[in-house]
């Protein structure tokens, strides 16, 4: 197998990058739009992913107050005005009198959260004209659908704010997305992986991840808990590896982001013309060229490829479509990869829906993991099951067990019919939070 070079990374995302947004436009950064809009008193309507007049009006009332022309028009002047409550943080110069306390106090957030944002301040001496990151609110929002712009601009702003954060990527998509990974704690004694969204039309999972980096990160810096869990100590003991969009291509597609009528959208639709009884695109799960990719890994792909045919995937579509081999996805490959590149002890795959987790491979049965699982199972109120026959080969939690013999578990949050309504987004998170710090120390 070739080597690969897992890059850490640095990201801006400024208002000049961003899509022009106006009357009649649509997608996830129209959600992203609204949402902000509304937290600041300026829009009143629904958060629909949908540019209309009320839309409209807010942006209007949004850029006169900025000092903007009030032309209703969302380009790079009006994003680089929302930025800051985009990413929950401010890029300030120090004045004559100012301190620490006297700034935290002035934009409701905390000193500790300054402090941690800039790393070798001095908070005893600042100096005039000195530039600092204040961080004043949340970055990861829980009513827009996480594209992989959004979740690009979540991360991006999570390392500013926790500079102790590691980000990086393990390689790219079909259509050249970065796959990003954060990576939580310096610790060495104990490294854990925990992946979502490989399905494109569960991309609520990736928000899950998200805001579990968030809220991690804030527990780290204010000295709290997660449950029992001392964050601090956890931070020097364990590693948790997330990779919070696995299928960014595929989830692009489902949440809009691409767009209708281009040109990706509509080889999509060509593939999935081959299946006209799957809703498109809500029904796709699969990378943009149609192969699923938690169908790709060496743990009886042959046996997952005779069961699929059978039931008539056999050509690229929405879902379970198996591909020509094992791995040939660049997706797929650069997951397996980086996990042979690591020490995993325990994996974590989030999908939906059913609130159920499966724990086992075949007849593969690592050490306590069913006494794991049914802890993670009194944790979330999730069922505890072994995997039904027909979706039990050629996952990346089956390759996980039969390579490592240790502890793997898929997790199938929510209940209904994906993709998930953004509604289900916070009782979701919180039963699942618990099991996402004590993964990593089981």
């Amino acid at each position: 197998m070739r080597s690969t070079l897992f890059l850490v990374v640095s990201y801006t995302v400024l208002g000049d990058c961003m899509e022009v947004l106006r009357i009649g436009s649509s997608g996830p950064m129209v959600y992203l739009l609204q949402s902000v809009l509304k937290t600041l008193g300026f829009y009143q309507g629904a958060v629909d992913g949908l540019f209309g007049s009320g839309t409209y009006n807010a942006v209007k009332f949004f850029q006169s107050r900025f000092g903007l022309i009030a032309d209703g028009i969302v380009g790079a002047n009006t994003w680089n005005a929302l930025m800051p409550y985009i990413n929950g943080y401010t890029n300030y110069t120090v004045k004559r009198g100012d301190s620490i306390y006297k700034i935290a106090q002035k934009y409701s957030t905390t000193m500790n959260r300054i402090i941690a944002a800039n790393p070798g301040i001095n908070a005893n001496l600042l100096n005039i004209g000195q530039k600092i990151i204040v961080p004043f609110g949340r970055i990861v929002r829980s009513d827009v659908p996480f594209s992989s712009d959004i979740v690009r601009m979540n991360l991006n702003a999570l390392t500013k704010v926790y500079p102790f954060l590691t980000l990086g990527s393990m390689g790219e998509s079909v259509r050249g997305k970065d796959l990003f990974y954060m990576r939580l704690g310096t610790g060495t004694q104990r490294e854990v992986f925990y992946s979502a969204a490989i399905h494109a039309n569960e991309w609520i999972t990736a928000g899950v991840m998200l805001k579990f980096i968030e809220n991690y990160s804030l527990a780290y810096v204010e000295y709290r808990r997660i449950g029992t869990i001392d964050i601090r100590n956890l931070f020097q003991t364990a590693s948790i590896y997330i990779e919070p969009l696995c299928n960014p291509d595929g989830v692009d597609l489902v949440t809009g982001a691409i767009k209708l009528g281009s040109e990706t959208y509509l080889s999509a639709q060509a593939l999935a013309n081959n299946y006209p009884n799957l809703p498109f695109p809500n029904g796709w799960k699969a990378n943009i060229r149609g192969v699923d990719l938690n169908l790709q890994f060496p743990a009886g792909w042959e046996q997952a490829r005779e069961i699929k045919f059978g039931q008539g995937y056999t050509k690229p579509g929405p879902r379970d479509y198996v591909g020509a081999r094992p791995l040939n996805q660049p997706e797929s490959l650069a997951m397996y990869e980086f996990t042979l590149a690591h020490d995993f002890r325990l994996i974590l795959a989030y999908h939906t829906q059913g609130r159920v987790i499966y724990w086992q491979y075949q007849d593969y049965v690592p050490e306590n993991s069913r006494e794991i699982g049914e802890l993670f199972a009194r944790m979330t109120g999730y069922r505890l099951e072994t995997t039904p026959f027909a979706s039990g080969f050629a996952g990346y939690k089956d390759w996980f067990i039969q390579n490592y013999n240790r502890q793997g578990y898929t997790f199938e949050v929510g209940l209904g019919v994906n993709p998930l309504p953004l509604s289900q987004f916070n009782q979701i998170y919180r039963e699942n939070e618990g099991v996402l710090v004590t993964a990593a120390t089981v």
